[in-house]
């Protein structure tokens, strides 16, 4: 049996065709390839079939049983099918009355969003992750399917990424979210996502807070109640609702932090008896969260600065984008793994992606969100117009983390 590859097909939204249609499209334009590059965007507007550049923006194809494949021979592969449209619609604001005042709690997605599109394909982090947690997410969603009774066997539904920020915590639970919602159209038609602002649930009279969690997870267990759609529930740096109980205790009568961390957990146990709810949280302060609500994480994973090998993806993904609209000029770079099967030699073809890795030397320490705005800042501060050369671009880089590098010793 070949590999099993997952295709994942996004069908414009004004596009009318069937589901039938864009398979049948999809399957006349593979057997005319020979092989198929993993987790890169391909366009239908580069495909020779004519149904796909008219009716399909998108295609990526992954493959998790290696991570070291960059491409699939098509003749090995077999192929699971993915076919989805995006909500073109921005993000709905959630409001909730608190007295006379009237507070910005959430914001709510539908998925798959536009908003979201492509984020999974543009993270790269140094652990496994990617792949864990979207397993994690199939094997939670196939044990509340079969009716796995969580008495004998345990799962809360809650995830928890810690550590410094812009290193791309928020960011991976929007696309894990999007991604499970593709992945899922056996279970589920759509997805629902609300990212829940922590701070304005501490209200200013604050002994209303912990009523204001309630009310919002009311609204939210409204929400659940469509069993075809995945609720995928964000809190943002959650240590701001779930502060450690210890370190606010005064005397005999509970603070109303504690009564915000009681009515948090009593909502979040209540919320995981439904099949169709995911918990994601983030927290740049893992020390200052209670302990009863780490307990509660199926999953805690520390997402730190990248890697040097990390920073190469990152970059290359980035140039690549640049590539695919013009303003550089399309020229090879080498993947890392092809680049440590040479062993490092340079050669014409392997030049510019060696000096593109001693530019990324030079990058470790930055954050992921700093690291993409480097070719941004490379070509405002050292270059201007279209159809540059890659080797000038690459000058650019460094020239721009050299200058960052000096303000920062400054």
């Amino acid at each position: 049996m070949g590999c099993e590859l997952h295709l994942e097909i996004c069908q414009h939204s004004y596009s009318t065709l069937s589901k039938e249609q864009i398979l049948e499209a999809v399957n006349t334009e593979l057997s005319t390839w020979l092989e198929i590059y993993l987790d890169t965007i391909i366009y239908g507007k580069d495909c020779t079939n004519l149904v796909l550049k008219e009716h399909v923006e998108s295609m990526v194809c992954s493959d998790y049983s290696s991570l070291e494949k960059e491409k699939v021979y098509i003749q090995e592969a077999v192929f699971k099918f993915y076919i989805y449209s995006l909500t073109q619609e921005m993000a709905a604001t959630e409001t909730l009355q608190s007295d006379s005042e009237e507070l910005s709690v959430a914001s709510h997605w539908v998925l798959p969003s536009i908003e979201f599109h492509h984020i999974w394909q543009h993270l790269f982090y140094d652990s496994n992750i990617k792949n864990d947690l979207l397993h994690y997410v199939e094997t939670t969603m196939l044990f509340s399917d079969r009716g796995v009774n969580s008495n004998v066997i345990s799962w809360n539904k809650v995830i928890l990424l810690h550590g410094p920020p812009g290193t791309g915590k928020t960011s991976l639970c929007k696309a894990l979210a999007q991604k499970a919602v593709i992945r899922m159209r056996d279970y589920f038609t759509h997805g629902e996502f609300i990212e829940i602002n922590s701070h304005s649930l501490f209200s200013k009279w604050f002994s209303e807070s912990g009523k204001l969690v309630m009310k919002l997870f009311d609204e939210i267990r409204n929400l659940v109640q469509d069993t075809k759609a995945l609720i995928c529930i964000l809190i943002d740096e959650v240590e701001s609702l779930a502060h450690a109980r210890k370190s606010c205790a005064n005397g005999t009568e509970p603070s109303d932090s504690i009564r915000v961390v009681n009515a948090l957990l009593t909502q979040l146990d209540q919320i995981k008896r439904y099949p169709n709810v995911l918990i994601l949280t983030t927290s740049n302060m893992t020390e200052a969260i209670d302990l009863a609500f780490v307990d509660r994480a199926d999953i805690k994973q520390y997402l730190g600065f990248p890697s040097e090998v990390a920073i190469y993806h990152i970059y290359r993904s980035c140039l690549r984008e640049l590539m695919r609209t013009g303003v550089l000029n399309h020229k090879e770079i080498c993947d890392i793994s092809e680049l440590k099967m040479l062993g490092y030699e340079e050669t014409s073809n392997t030049k510019n992606s060696l000096k593109l890795l001693e530019i990324c030397r030079a990058s470790v320490g930055l954050t992921g969100r700093a690291l993409r705005k480097m070719p941004f800042l490379a070509h405002a501060l050292y270059l201007s117009g279209v159809s540059i050369s890659l080797s000038q671009f690459l000058k650019a880089m460094q020239l721009v983390i050299e200058k960052r590098k000096r303000e920062s010793l400054q």
